[in-house]
């Protein structure tokens, strides 16, 4: 939904929510101007119950409930006629229409108050999804890392599994960028995050932790061994692959570094990040 929707939307929200405070006022003075103290109590918890009725069933049970409230006031004004009673109620008769608009006016507020919700909760989700997953790889992004790697941690803590990741980056990137168009950029990040999601088992999850400064992760339950056998066949296929495409020329390679979670040293996934980039430094091969 566009900004001016949103506008529109929160106006007529504070639009309802004026008329309904301006109706609530004529109400309680008429009720002061008017006497007969037991018969607007009683008419009172009627239009509350009815607006109540309104929050939480909508517009149409609501005009039903009104119409009943309408005979039902019809019954005793008939009822004190009949009898004679001096003071029939005439003054009390704007208890006939004010429930109604009091409705009105309650479902014209909540109505727009709810599609106002409807849009923050569409726009806190796409938030949450742009966050989580990067827009040209489909990776997910370092927000959806530290969350998982969380969900990791504390698996290991429970279940004594081993949890280590790979961090994956370009040797010598800065230097390679000065060289390369932005296209042969944009293939060569869709290229490596396709070669580390193909290469890697189904339950190992791939992330792209920083988009400038290309750098992946893959989160694994596994010792530090059989990450580094993922990591080689990660490298085994992006080698591979490059031999295809437009970028073969280039003096690409891949640098990789494992750290595995130890408790007593780390204290949060950005701990476990580090020490894998820091071992991509010793990755000569």
């Amino acid at each position: 939904m566009t900004k001016n929707h949103n506008e529109k939307l929160s106006l007529y929200s504070d639009i309802g929510l004026l008329l309904f405070l301006a109706l609530i006022s004529i109400t309680m003075i008429l009720i002061a101007l008017t006497g007969h103290v037991l018969l607007n109590v009683i008419f009172l918890f009627c239009t509350v119950t009815v607006l109540i009725i309104t929050y939480f069933l909508g517009i149409i049970p609501s005009l039903i409930i009104n119409l009943l409230f309408i005979a039902f006031q019809t019954v005793i004004i008939i009822f004190q006629y009949l009898r004679g009673t001096e003071t029939i109620p005439w003054k009390l008769t704007f208890w006939l229409f004010l429930p109604i608009l009091l409705s009105i006016a309650l479902h014209f507020m909540t109505l727009n108050q709810i599609q106002l919700q409807k849009v923050n909760e569409d726009l806190r989700a796409n938030i949450i999804e742009q966050g989580a997953f990067d827009d040209e790889t489909s990776l997910r992004t370092m927000v959806a890392y530290m969350e998982d790697a969380a969900v990791f941690i504390e698996t290991n803590k429970r279940f004594n599994l081993p949890v280590t990741t790979i961090i994956i980056k370009i040797r010598y990137f800065n230097d390679l960028k000065r060289m390369m168009s932005p296209e042969q950029l944009r293939d060569l990040l869709k290229l490596a995050s396709q070669t580390i999601t193909q290469t890697t088992r189904d339950n190992d999850i791939t992330y792209l932790l920083n988009h400038d400064d290309p750098t992946w992760a893959i989160l694994l339950f596994t010792n530090t061994d059989g990450a580094r056998i993922a990591a080689n066949r990660v490298k085994l296929g992006f080698n591979k692959n490059l031999l295809k495409t437009s970028l073969a020329p280039l003096a690409i390679e891949m640098i990789v570094g494992v750290s595995a979670w130890n408790s007593e040293e780390m204290e949060n996934p950005h701990d476990l990040i580090d020490a894998g980039i820091r071992e991509t430094q010793y990755d000569v091969q």
